[in-house]
């Protein structure tokens, strides 16, 4: 298999479908494209990867795969073991469908915090409409936790937990406190142990020297 990513300092869709791939512990190729070039020329580096001319897209064999999500169902059907979504039908639909909110929502927050990680974290203030996402996520990550009872969204390591780990970078990159938008500590602690799995601090050792 190959994955075709974006810059990783920059890229939060190619970082969720990355760490969902690292834990199946199948070998891939990984290629890494450049983004934010001047002239088009993202776009023309991509498209013989990716129909949509957008990253991530994964290569199997002569199929090809281009959105996030999709790639993380494919991984999740192709390799049962690694336990992609949970057993449990009812916390696998909780999980889908948190995976769904962030693949197509918190466009305040996407926009205003965009992924840096090779920036130092600073304090930012932040919109109302930013604001607001975070509340929803604040809401949405206690309402998980305390159903699964944890360490992740809904118990073992999901692909939810994938799609929210960019989340996390911006939290702490902004400096945004979850204690001010009615944390009591559990979301806080839970963001912190998203960015100290192996994966997530594999790639993000990388992006401090990569593309």
């Amino acid at each position: 298999m190959e994955l075709v990513i974006g810059t990783k300092r920059w890229s939060t869709w190619s970082l969720r479908p990355w760490l969902a791939l690292k834990r199946t512990g199948a070998p891939f190729t990984e290629t890494l494209v450049g983004l934010r070039q001047d002239e088009g020329r993202t776009e023309a580096a991509i498209l013989p990867h990716s129909p949509s001319g957008l990253v991530p897209a994964l290569k199997d064999g002569d199929l090809t795969v281009w959105d996030s999500l999709a790639i993380c169902e494919y991984l999740a059907e192709k390799f049962p073991q690694a336990k992609l979504w949970p057993a449990d039908p009812a916390l696998r639909a909780l999980a889908r469908a948190a995976a769904s909110e962030m693949h197509s929502g918190f466009q305040s927050l996407r926009g205003e915090c965009p992924m840096a990680l090779d920036v130092e974290p600073k304090v930012t203030a932040i919109s109302e409409a930013t604001q607001k996402n975070v509340r929803r996520i604040v809401t949405l990550w206690s309402s998980l936790l305390k159903r699964s009872g944890g360490p992740f969204l809904v118990g073992e390591w999901s692909i939810a937990d994938a799609f929210y780990t960019p989340v996390a970078t911006r939290f702490r990159g902004y400096g945004i406190h979850l204690s001010d938008y009615g944390d009591d500590g559990a979301c806080g602690a839970y963001a912190t142990r998203l960015l100290a799995t192996p994966e997530f601090l594999e790639w993000e050792a990388a992006a401090r020297v990569s593309l």
